[in-house]
C-alpha cells in the first residue's frame, strides 16, 4: 500500500515515513500542501496522511480538493488543533479519521491497518467488475479467468488474491494484506496455507508455472504483480 504523509514538521514526518516503511509500507512524503496536491496527482497513493495546520495550502484545503474528485482513498488528518469543531469540520470535509497530536506511534499504525482494512473491504463489495491482469481477462461474478478462447476457472479466494495484487499493481503486496484480501482480518490463516494457494493459482494461469510472470515473490516481503 502507497501511503502519502504531509506534514511540515521534518520529524514528525520523517519518524511517520520511517516507522510506517518498515511495516511494509511505500511512503511518499510532503512539507506542505501545495507539494501534497501535486503528489497525490502524481503518485496516486492509496492512504493519505494529512496535517491541518500546513504552509502553503492548510490539510482541510488539500482534503477538500481531494474529495471532489476521490470518495475512496482513506484520509487522516493528524493535527494539534483538538477542539470538537476542528474534529466535525475534519469529519465533514470527507475525513475518514482525526488523530489529536501528540500521539503514540503505536496509535497511528493501529488506526491507520483498521480504516485501510475497513476501506479495502468495502471496495472489494462493491459490484464485480472485470480486470485485466497480464493477458487474462478476470471476471469475478463468473469466477473465472479467459485467456484468448480458454476459460480458467477459480474459486472465490482465488479471485480475491488476483484482485488484490491488481488493486495494488507494481507495488509490493505483503501477506498480510493479502490474508486481509482472501480471508479477511478475522480469520488469519498460516503462511503455508498462502503459499499453497498461490502455488496452485501459478499452475492455473501462469504460463509456466516455474517460472512466474504473473505473479512475482518478492522474498522476505511478499508478492508482486507487475504491469
Amino acid at each position: 500500500m502507497k501511503i502519502l504523509i504531509a506534514e511540515d514538521d521534518v520529524h514528525i514526518r520523517n519518524g511517520l515515513s520511517d516507522m510506517l516503511s518498515r511495516e511494509g509500507y511505500t511512503m511518499i512524503t510532503a512539507e506542505n500542501g501545495k507539494v501534497a496536491l501535486v503528489k497525490y496527482q502524481q503518485e496516486q497513493p492509496d492512504f493519505i496522511i494529512l496535517d491541518i495546520m500546513m504552509p502553503e495550502l492548510d490539510g482541510y484545503s488539500v482534503c477538500k480538493e481531494i474529495r471532489k474528485h476521490d470518495e475512496h482513498t482513506p484520509i487522516v488528518f493528524l493535527s494539534a488543533k483538538g477542539e470538537e469543531i476542528d474534529k466535525v469540520l475534519g469529519l465533514e470535509l470527507g475525513a475518514d479519521d482525526y488523530i489529536n497530536k501528540p500521539f503514540g506511534i503505536h496509535e497511528v499504525r493501529a488506526r491507520i491497518k483498521t480504516i485501510a482494512r475497513r476501506c479495502l473491504k468495502a471496495k472489494q463489495n462493491s459490484p464485480d467488475q472485470t480486470f485485466q491482469f497480464g493477458d487474462l481477462l478476470v471476471s469475478p461474478a463468473e469466477l473465472c479467468a479467459k485467456r484468448e478462447q480458454q476459460i480458467i476457472e477459480l474459486s472465490l479466494r482465488e479471485i480475491k488474491i488476483l484482485m488484490c495484487l491488481w488493486q495494488h499493481k507494481n507495488q509490493v503486496v505483503t501477506r498480510d494484506m493479502l490474508f486481509d484480501c482472501a480471508w479477511g482480518y478475522d480469520h488469519l490463516p498460516n503462511s503455508r496455507t498462502l503459499d499453497q494457494h498461490v502455488s496452485k493459482l501459478r499452475k492455473l494461469i501462469e504460463l509456466d508455472p516455474v517460472t512466474p510472470i504473473l505473479i512475482r515473490t518478492i522474498h522476505g516481503a511478499g508478492y508482486r504483480y507487475q504491469e
